[in-house]
């Protein structure tokens, strides 16, 4: 694998190389980030994944400083991956000057992720579309564990008319249910003992719309105490339609249940899809 870190470097190491997929990361890399460089392999001969742990998606009171930095062991387990291409620029690479000029997307960044951290799609957004115009691939993967960020860069990509498809990889998770994450580090054992009932309280409510219940709020402010009940601080419990993250209008509408919630200090999220059929 080759590791590059400027813009003219990369586009050195890739021309002539053909189609591309590309799967851009923050690093600490875990299994569910293995997973999705397998998959890119599926669309594109050359894989390129990327590290740069971005300032401005981060609010004030976040973890930027203390976002863990382990370029040694991820440049390891992308190699046994077989990608031939990491990207790791540092910020004067992206940001170079203050970043005046800022993606800004629509309302949808104000809700739910985006009410707990303002701020944090428009950095987000813009970071993205800098790697993308570096990178140049033919195909870029985002988890749907972050379901939110996935449309606001779904949706990004179509309205600015990028020439890059945007394909969603499916969560990968521990056999307890827990959604593979870099933040799991941070859970004492008792906490990653507590963590698998984020999940388990999104699939109870996926069941009980499978079941025909149509009352959202009550499910989801179920799925909000359910949660306080055992020790946990619930930002959201949402019902939405999967197209565009708006409440659903209609039974027959595809939806996903997304949920965000602390256990001790250390936030967790999570979805679970839901399909009418």
């Amino acid at each position: 694998m080759l590791t590059v870190h400027d813009g003219a470097s990369l586009r050195a190491t890739l021309a002539g190389r053909g189609r591309v997929a590309f799967v851009p990361t923050m690093g600490n890399l875990h299994d569910g980030h293995m997973a999705i460089m397998t998959e890119a392999r599926t669309h594109a001969p050359t894989v390129v994944a990327s590290i740069f742990v971005n300032r401005l998606q981060f609010g004030a009171n976040e973890d930027f400083d203390r976002y863990p930095r382990t370029m040694a062991d991820d440049q390891a387990r992308l190699t046994a991956a077989g990608v031939e291409v990491l990207f790791a620029p540092d910020e004067t690479v992206l940001y170079p000057q203050p970043q005046r000029y800022l993606v800004d997307p629509p309302d949808i960044q104000h809700d739910l992720e985006g009410r707990v951290r303002p701020g944090h799609f428009r950095g987000v957004a813009t970071v993205v579309l800098k790697l993308l115009n570096l990178v140049q691939p033919d195909v870029a993967l985002f988890g749907k564990k972050d379901y939110q960020q996935l449309i606001v860069l779904r949706d990004m990509v179509a309205q600015l008319s990028l020439a890059v498809a945007v394909v969603p990889a499916e969560t990968v998770r521990a056999s307890d249910g827990l959604a593979l994450s870099s933040r799991n580090r941070y859970l004492s054992d008792d906490e990653r003992a507590e963590a698998p009932r984020l999940h388990e309280v999104l699939t109870a409510v996926r069941r009980h719309l499978e079941g025909g219940d149509r009352n959202l709020r009550k499910l989801e402010a179920w799925g909000e105490y359910e949660l306080a009940a055992h020790g946990w601080t619930p930002d959201y419990v949402a019902v939405r339609r999967q197209a565009d993250l708006e409440p659903p209008r209609s039974p027959d509408d595809p939806v996903v249940i997304l949920g965000a919630a602390r256990i001790g200090a250390t936030r967790l999220i999570d979805s679970v899809e839901v399909d009418p059929a």
